[in-house]
């Protein structure tokens, strides 16, 4: 029974899954420090609706999400249509796709992290660093980011964590295509529709321990700061 259902075992789906939830973790790294900054230093008129929209992804069905990005970057939008006209290619049905949704979906994470982070920050101590000739990426690169990183880790390692679970989105907008765009929470529902019940309890058991040990080390991390 253990030897057939190891042999059932495929480890593509893990695989995509931590290559999907790695790109879209940087993906919404590089857009959650941008935009914390922003809202936490320049504010401006609207500024908390615009930033309520980024946080839409915590509290809408997947699905909603799915269908934004299928609306945005679909064929039979301006935008993918151009792309699919000019570079043969498209999003839809792609692991590619699966990494935007996922990285939607994990930027309120990084976002909400990142500009509590900076607002936390003491600006006397970069007025000082500005005093020294630094430049301004250079205070931030420096001084600013560095002060404001274990907040920003913490949220980077929950959208890790958030990205490799994600289920509605990815599936509306990358399917579940065995070998090319199936994913570990895609193939325990896909296991679960077979009736291989033993096979979506270790794809489960396999993601509850990643997911378990990265929260670990986000609570042993801040523990130790």
């Amino acid at each position: 029974m253990t030897s057939s259902l190891f042999d059932a075992f495929d480890a593509f789906p893990l695989i995509l899954s931590l290559k999907v939830a790695a790109l879209a973790t940087v993906l919404a790294l590089v857009a959650g420090i941008a935009l914390g900054w922003l809202f936490a230093r320049k504010p401006f008129p609207g500024s908390s609706v615009v930033e309520s929209v980024f946080m839409l992804p915590l509290v809408l069905p997947p699905t909603v999400i799915g269908y934004a990005i299928l609306v945005a970057a679909g064929r039979r939008s301006p935008l993918g249509k151009w792309v699919y006209e000019h570079f043969d290619y498209t999003i839809i049905f792609s692991w590619h796709g699966a990494v935007v949704a996922s990285a939607v979906v994990a930027l309120p994470l990084v976002l909400k992290s990142a500009n509590a982070a900076f607002a936390g920050i003491d600006r006397s101590l970069e007025a000082a660093a500005s005093t020294l000739g630094q430049s301004r990426w250079s205070v931030f690169v420096r001084v600013t980011l560095p002060l404001a990183w274990p907040g920003v880790l913490a949220g980077t390692l929950l959208a890790f964590a958030r990205a490799m679970g994600e289920f509605g989105a990815s599936l509306m907008v990358a399917g579940s295509i065995p070998n090319r765009t199936q994913t570990l929470s895609m193939a325990i529902y896909d296991a679960t529709q077979a009736g291989q019940d033993d096979l979506a309890l270790l794809l489960v058991v396999i993601t509850s321990a990643i997911s378990i040990a990265i929260l670990v080390a986000c609570n042993r991390y801040l523990s130790l700061r």
